[in-house]
């Protein structure tokens, strides 16, 4: 396991890659913590297509980004990420993360009406690494 200050092996290539399958959404560039660019990309499909493709080649520079700025831990960036991109609304990301108060409030609300999930998608990683620097104690 890392020390405690390092903040090394938090985000994978291939998870940047799977998520870039949706790129043109933002997913990648919320999974490396880029949430303005996410946002851009989602809003323009990355760029009328043209930014989503220049990610293909840009990737491992936003994996370096994102594991410099998020502690790593017991938990999975990447699972977290599958579990809130593909079940976001079922809350099954935040019980995974230990909050299985606001899990089931998701589960029961969809999301609270889909809200929630875009809130969660530009946080996700703040709620990863805070938990995985609690795991520490």
């Amino acid at each position: 396991m890392a020390k405690p200050d390092t903040r090394s092996d938090s985000h994978s290539l291939w998870m940047g890659y799977a998520l870039w399958i949706f790129g043109f959404l933002g997913a990648h560039r919320f999974y490396y913590g880029k949430r303005v660019t996410g946002v851009i990309w989602m809003c323009t499909l990355g760029l009328l297509g043209v930014g989503w493709l220049f990610d293909l080649l840009w990737m491992p520079v936003l994996r370096r980004s994102a594991e410099r700025r998020y502690f790593d831990g017991p938990y999975s960036y990447d699972f977290a990420w599958l579990l809130q991109t593909y079940l976001g609304v079922l809350g099954l990301h935040r019980m995974y993360l230990g909050k299985w108060a606001t899990g089931l409030l998701w589960f029961f609300t969809g999301g609270l009406l889909g809200v929630g999930y875009v809130y969660d998608y530009l946080t996700l990683n703040e709620q990863v690494s805070l938990a995985n620097r609690g795991a520490r104690g």
